[in-house]
């Protein structure tokens, strides 16, 4: 058995401190009665209340939220196809290209990624708004998907799937009765992954959105720079509990279904 000795204990309680401290004090101001957000005053629901009368604040979210699913569902699709294209077929002309613009965005700054997607909205004369802002989410979290796929899929029994293609089952079939349902853990990883990036962008956004299109990362920022309100951390705590309750939901069916892709590898070794 391994002992810990207080400097491990110090720094890991020192480290969890610096990270969950300033989450947790903004959930607990979050049920400040107080108009100070620095001030304790008592437990109140007041702001919720005050903040679903928040119609620019609703609007901000419903954005933010259609957002990430649409443009997490376009990645995970577009993902998953380019990471079984590059497990697959290992060698093709320019799939060292293909990789590096795949992983490019995984290193860019947002900075530099925001501003070329701008200059090429303008040059393609294309009016900016909600779209323009799911595509370049698109664009961002791709490769995030293909990163967590590929690892899936690298490790992947490809007899179970040459057992079907012996079968009878054609390729296509194959991949979407076998392959898919199998690394479906990771897909959906890569899912939650990818809406969960959307969901914290700020940079990217700002460049490619247009007038009526506010995400609600965006409309904090502009609200924190003249002040931070108690509705400001209530609608972060909100945020914060979609994303916690969405992480854990994805650990869990990630781990059912491993288990059970496990199970359905003995038994067919077994058979």
């Amino acid at each position: 058995m391994v002992k810990w000795s207080r400097f491990n204990v110090t720094s890991v309680v020192l480290g969890f401190a610096l990270l969950y401290m300033p989450i947790l004090l903004l959930v607990i101001f979050s049920f400040n009665s107080s108009q100070l957000v620095t001030v304790w005053a008592g437990f109140s629901f007041r702001w919720y209340g005050q903040l679903f009368d928040n119609q620019s604040l609703l609007d901000a979210a419903w954005t933010t939220l259609r957002v990430g699913v649409i443009s997490a569902t376009l990645a995970t699709i577009l993902g998953t196809l380019a990471a079984f294209t590059l497990v697959r077929h290992t060698r093709f002309r320019g799939r060292m290209l293909f990789s590096g613009m795949i992983y490019a965005p995984l290193v860019m700054p947002d900075v530099i990624t925001g501003l070329s997607l701008l200059l090429l909205l303008v040059t393609i004369g294309f009016d900016r708004g909600f779209w323009t802002v799911a595509l370049a989410h698109t664009t961002l979290t791709m490769c995030f998907v293909a990163v967590v796929v590929q690892s899936r899929l690298i490790t992947f029994d490809r007899s179970i799937e040459e057992a079907a293609l012996d079968l009878g089952a054609s390729p296509v079939r194959a991949f979407f009765e076998v392959t898919l349902p199998l690394i479906s853990p990771a897909v959906f990883s890569g899912w939650v992954l990818a809406f969960t990036l959307s969901l914290d962008d700020l940079v990217i956004a700002s460049f490619t959105s247009g007038p009526g299109t506010t995400t609600l990362p965006m409309k904090i920022y502009s609200q924190v720079r003249r002040g931070v309100t108690p509705e400001i951390n209530a609608v972060c705590t909100i945020l914060i509990a979609v994303v916690t309750v969405g992480v854990i939901a994805a650990s869990v069916i990630t781990k059912r279904r491993e288990l059970q892709r496990q199970r359905d590898e003995h038994a067919a070794a077994a058979l």
